[in-house]
């Protein structure tokens, strides 16, 4: 019997060979209710092979994933809605005919289907679209026909794969708002894209593979604090070249009106603070945590030198 609150996805210690090649190797991590994971990795990382061992595509060559405690198959993966990076949409159908097949392949009755499709269509403002052959469509469009192939069965686990390729700031705005209400509703999301500003908006825990072996887990807020390397923002007049020179300092880079200083650890912020004379005029002084993005490059970089 599972007590409410340990109903999740669990991956554990999978690891998956294509002949002599490892691509995924020993990955383990959970998903609650209601929780947004990143999936995060450099092209060939691993990931696709993990999405597809998640959703029953693929058999793991040892390890386990289970929904709520049982092993995925077919009567489970109706509750898995998958957006892919590439899309998998039937060009000659109509937006009409693409929902209707997808959603009675969920085992949905067709009156919900056209319920559920009229409400997505009203929410990203193409209710028109309903009879428009998906071919005809600009990529933004298809990418929001594609979202509602994934969730109109409202699943249990969303996975989503470079979700907001194609769109405009306007539609990244109108998807993330729909993510953000499944979310509310108790649907797990494994959240997976290179732009690293929607995973640190989105993800409260992470894991980063590197050629299928998880290089950095955890959760977000924690990754930073461990990550020693901090940013100091700094805005007025000043030598940068003097700042160079403190010890701990690791680069000095101007960027626009600012300069961004790049510090081993926190203890150096006082000696950078300190290092301004009276005749510097300073309108700025910020202390950031580095961003996912440094760390990501960082981490994944690290291996591909090796």
């Amino acid at each position: 019997i599972l007590i409410r609150g340990d109903e999740m996805l669990k991956v554990e210690h999978i690891v998956k060979y294509y002949g002599d090649n490892k691509a995924v190797d020993d990955l383990s991590f959970t998903v609650k209710d209601g929780e947004i994971f990143g999936l995060l990795g450099a092209n060939g990382a691993g990931k696709t092979t993990t999405f597809r061992i998640i959703m029953g595509l693929l058999e793991a060559t040892s390890g386990k994933v289970t929904l709520d405690g049982k092993k995925i198959d077919y009567d489970v993966t109706d509750k898995i809605g998958f957006v892919t990076e590439e899309r998998s949409l039937l060009g000659k159908m109509t937006v009409k005919e693409q929902i209707l097949f997808y959603g009675t392949l969920k085992g949905m009755l067709e009156e919900d289907i056209l319920k559920k499709l009229d409400y997505w269509l009203n929410y990203f403002q193409i209710p028109d679209y309903l009879n428009r052959k998906i071919k005809e469509l600009s990529k933004g469009n298809q990418q929001k026909i594609q979202f509602i192939s994934a969730v109109i069965n409202e699943p249990k686990l969303l996975i989503l794969d470079e979700p907001f390729t194609g769109l405009d700031p306007i539609n990244v705005k109108l998807l993330k708002d729909a993510i953000y209400d499944l979310q509310k509703k108790g649907t797990s999301i494994i959240f997976s894209s290179h732009q690293m500003e929607h995973v640190e908006e989105f993800c409260e825990k992470l894991v980063i593979l590197v050629q299928g072996h998880p290089v950095l887990e955890g959760y977000l807020k924690q990754i930073k604090k461990d990550y020693r390397k901090k940013n100091i923002v700094i805005q007025g007049k000043f030598d940068p070249k003097k700042i160079e020179k403190i010890k701990g300092v690791l680069s000095v880079t101007k960027e626009h009106d600012e300069y961004v200083v790049k510090i081993s650890d926190e203890s150096v912020v006082k000696d950078v603070f300190h290092s301004f004379s009276k005749s510097d005029e300073i309108t700025k002084f910020v202390t950031l945590e580095p961003s996912l993005n440094e760390i990501f490059i960082e981490k994944v970089g690290a291996h591909y030198d090796e």
